[in-house]
């Protein structure tokens, strides 16, 4: 008798039928994600689950499926799991690293320049016609931008989509780029030629660019906050496409009103997805998009496919490849036995 396996949306048709040959699997097929009532009614009777990041995962849910063994996220973070409750209780949890840190470095510089360039302004004032109303094709002042040569990056967490945007920064637009992480990382210094601070402040106050590159834990939650917007110059830009919550809301909308940088780019929020009238529609120098740092084909694809992995090595009582709490193994063995 196979493992019964609950995935709470639909993944891409080959992969499924691969888990299929191992697991008796459960689809949700809505758009919306399950509501958590639903959730943990699904746990209480499976055996392994494929979670995203809009699904609560709380100890309360884990310590209601007595069954569960595996929880394979289909994303890079896991904050919506309870990791800690889920290796007391030896459930394996397992994510999707490294597969689309060139695909969120992508839409990262996607959103620097949508900022920098003005593209989206520019574009409303083509469609509108405020461009025809001008009557001129050209003007020494129209829609001006920001060049980006020469100027300074600043890179807040340099792991994997950290390194790549700043490599792009480097090389594709001749920039200085500078970081601060927990970590202070020599080896792609000398690689990529970036200058590490010893402090967030520092980065803060010399970037005309932040870009966020951190997971959201309890000491990155709301880590750019007034205090932090008021260090940035007046004529820089915050870009996120990590986690909403790193950036307090409220001071970034005031930050943006008041003028304390000059515009923002962002991918993700503390409450998604956000309503038409949010405070920071409101700006035209933002620019927001609704959490695509990995809507790629190829991104999601290799998503799927490092989650059927991690699902498979469990299966054959294997540490799967991409284990976020190791000292489950001491509690369990890896397998469905």
């Amino acid at each position: 008798m196979k493992p019964r396996l609950f995935i709470t949306r639909e993944l891409f048709d080959d992969v499924i039928a691969r888990l299929s040959q191992y697991f008796d699997i459960e689809i949700w097929d809505r758009y919306h994600h399950p509501p958590y009532e639903v959730l943990l009614e699904r746990a209480r009777n499976v055996d392994a689950l494929v979670s995203l990041l809009t699904d609560r995962i709380d100890c309360n849910l884990l310590s209601n499926a007595p069954r569960l063994r595996i929880v394979a996220q289909y994303a890079v973070g896991f904050d919506n799991v309870d990791v800690e409750c889920a290796t007391r209780l030896g459930i394996y949890v397992t994510n999707t690293p490294d597969v689309i840190s060139d695909t969120v470095a992508e839409l990262t510089w996607a959103l620097i320049l949508a900022v920098t360039k003005r593209i989206l302004e520019a574009d409303e004032f083509v469609r509108r016609g405020g461009w025809y109303e001008t009557r001129t094709a050209w003007h020494p002042k129209m829609m001006l931008g920001t060049e980006l040569k020469g100027k300074v990056l600043g890179i807040i967490g340099l792991g994997r989509i950290g390194t790549r945007v700043a490599k792009i920064g480097v090389l594709g637009f001749g920039m200085k780029v500078i970081y601060y992480d927990i970590v202070r990382y020599k080896e792609k210094e000398g690689i990529l030629g970036v200058e590490y601070r010893s402090s967030l402040e520092d980065v803060l106050r010399e970037a005309d660019i932040v870009s966020i590159h951190v997971p959201l834990t309890k000491d990155t939650y709301h880590m750019i906050g007034e205090r932090e917007l008021k260090m940035m110059k007046p004529t820089a830009i915050l870009i996120n496409t990590a986690r909403g919550a790193v950036v307090d809301t409220e001071a970034l909308v005031k930050a943006l009103r008041e003028g304390w940088i000059a515009g923002a780019g962002l991918d993700v929020f503390e409450g998604e997805p956000i309503p038409p009238n949010h405070p920071l529609t409101a700006f035209k120098n933002v620019v927001l998009v609704p959490h695509i740092g990995s809507a790629t084909y190829e991104g999601r694809h290799r998503m799927a496919e490092v989650v059927l992995e991690n699902l498979i090595a469990f299966y054959e009582g294997r540490v799967p490849p991409n284990l976020v709490n190791p000292d489950v193994v001491k509690v369990r063995p890896p397998g469905f036995k």
